[in-house]
């Protein structure tokens, strides 16, 4: 039997984070959800076994760009895969986001088919490694 694996997700806008739940939980994963990038990295510091982050890049108090950053600077997260889910599509946003450490990147609004094709590719990489 496969274990289950555990999104976090990081995203302000409280409509679409409980619509991700809704979508991730009925995909039978484990959601943890949160509003705020600094809450996101004391999530991170504390709980084991996130297996993919689902990231707005404009979030209050730490950045999504900044955890990012953050994320991939800790020996406990640097692997983790991380979906950049947000309203940015500058080409140099797109870029940078990438450059600095995502895994993927999609603008909003998105097609929650193509958001789930794109959870199981991340999700399968990260088996692989």
């Amino acid at each position: 039997m496969q274990a289950v694996k555990h999104i976090l997700v990081v995203e302000n806008e409280t409509t679409l984070r409980e619509l991700l739940e809704f979508l991730l939980r009925r995909e039978g994963y484990t959601v943890t959800a949160v509003s705020d990038g600094d809450y996101a990295k004391q999530l991170l510091e504390k709980l084991n076994g996130i297996d993919l982050v689902i990231l707005d890049l404009l979030l209050p108090i730490m950045s999504g760009r900044q955890l990012l950053r953050w994320i991939r600077r800790q020996c406990e997260t640097a692997d983790t895969p991380i979906l950049v889910l947000t309203d940015l599509q500058n080409d140099d946003d797109v870029a940078d986001a990438l450059d600095e450490g995502a895994n993927d990147y999609m603008i909003k609004p998105f097609q929650p088919k193509e958001l789930q094709a794109r959870i199981r590719k991340l999700l399968r990489i990260k088996k692989e490694l």
